[in-house]
Formats: C-alpha cells, structure tokens, sequence
C-alpha cells in the first residue's frame, strides 16, 4: 500500500500538470501517454501469442493522434487526409509477412489504435470544445473519474455483496457501483460552482455516465487480460499495474462524454 500510495501521489500529480500547464503541453503529453499505451497493448497481445504490426501500428497511432490534435490547433489543415495511405501500409506489410493467421494480426494492429488511441483523442478533444484551449473539462473528466474509482473502492470494501460481473471482474460490486456514482456525482456538484461553463445538471450527468462507462471501460480491459491470461497490462507504475489497468475506465467514458458535450452545445 505504502508503494502504490506514493505512485499514485506522483501520477496524480503528473496528471494534473499535464492539464494545467497549457495546450502544447497537454497536447504532447496525451500524444505520448498514447504511444506509451499502445505500445503496451502489443506487448500484452504478442504475449497472448499473436503477431500485430507494432511497428506500423505504433507508427500510425502516433500519426492518428498528431494529425487529430492538429486539427484543434489549424481546422483547416489537410495533412489529416494522408492517414488513409499511412494505414494502408500496415496491410501492405502484412502480405509481406509469413504468418499462419494474418487477419487476426491485422484485426490486433488495429484494435490498438481503436482502443488505446481514439479514446484519448476525444478526451483531448474536450479541451477545445469551444475552439481555444479550455482546461476545465477535462480537468473536470479526470477529478470524476478518480472520484468514481476511490468511491466504488471504499463502497465495495464496507457494504460489497453482490457481484456485478463476476466473470470478468470477481471483486466489483453493485454496491461498489453505486457508491462510485454517488461519490462523482458530489464531485460534479464541487465542480459546478467553479467551473461554470456547464450547469451543476450537466456536470452530473457527465459524472453519471462517467461512472457507467467508465465501469464498463474496466470490465472490458478485464475481459480483455483474462482472454491473454494476463493479470496486469504492465508494471511501469509499481503498484498500480500497466497504464491501460490506470485509464481503462477513459477507453469507453470519453467518447461518450465528449457525444454528450457536442449535443448539449450545438
């Protein structure tokens, strides 16, 4: 406890500096955290005994994500439509390749970049949702998140009984669930006197479909470990496990939080 308490000050603080320190730096941060997890994501899938293009597909992760950002910076920049040929080289490359089952690597190279880039290009995305660089919610995003993580921890630990999905995750709770939404939501009703660019109903709401989603999003990394036998995706933060075990409640929350923003603002 003592190892994971002292990582998970540092991340903390890592993390919020990474929102707080301005647009170029948010940016390069996000863009490499992104790297950094899909490179972990093949590193898990080549031990589960499949061959992804990782070099490819990190290639063309790194380009997803800067071509993305850019576009935040210059709407009207056209290097964006280059992807479409990077892409195609990570199929090029598998032709080339002696494999017994090339589809399933390419299906792998790219459900990298599905499920460790995307994710964060939304969330990055929510910086700019009003055109210039707006650190509040996203700030916002990540202060419900840990809410929803610490309160469906310390729910489950002192009323846990019974089972949400025993077969992905033994030791989630629906007392632990609701316990993380009670505890976001408060979050959410901080937050909505400070940053008033969003009513305190929609900062809620956010916070609701955090805790939802953001659930779902660590069922799904769940079931994706236990499908390679795998119990942590990585040990970079010691005590805490890989960097997908540390955002895979992000992979599902922010495209759908960032859905919900475009509608309520347009």
């Amino acid at each position: 406890m003592k190892v994971r308490a002292i990582t998970g000050f540092f991340f903390v603080i890592v993390m919020l500096g990474s929102v707080l320190l301005g647009s170029y730096v948010f940016s390069a941060f996000y863009l490499i955290l992104t790297s950094f997890c899909l490179f972990e994501f093949y590193k898990l899938v080549r031990e589960g005994g499949f061959k992804p293009s990782r070099e490819s597909g990190l290639i063309n992760g790194f380009l997803v994500f800067l071509f993305f950002a850019a576009q935040c910076y210059f709407p009207a920049w056209k290097f964006i439509f280059l992807l479409p040929a990077t892409l195609s080289a990570v199929y090029i490359q598998e032709l080339y390749k002696k494999s017994p089952a090339p589809f399933p690597n390419l299906g792998f190279t790219f459900l990298g970049i599905l499920l460790a880039v995307v994710p964060f290009l939304f969330f990055h995305a929510m910086a700019f949702m009003r055109g210039s660089f707006n650190f509040h919610i996203p700030m916002g995003f990540l202060i419900m998140l840990w809410s929803n993580d610490t309160g469906a921890y310390l729910a489950g630990r002192a009323f846990g009984r019974t089972k949400l999905f025993e077969r992905h995750s033994p030791k989630k709770t629906w007392e632990g669930f609701f316990g993380g939404v009670v505890i976001s939501a408060v979050a959410a009703l901080i937050m909505s006197h400070f940053y008033v660019e969003l009513s305190w109903k929609q900062w809620v709401s956010i916070a609701v479909l955090i805790s939802c989603f953001g659930t779902m999003g660590d069922l799904v990394e769940s079931m994706f470990k236990r499908s390679i036998n795998v119990k942590d995706s990585g040990g970079i933060l010691p005590g805490h496990g890989g960097l997908l075990d540390r955002f895979d409640g992000l992979l599902l929350a922010a495209p759908i939080v960032y859905t919900y923003l475009y509608f309520i603002s347009n």
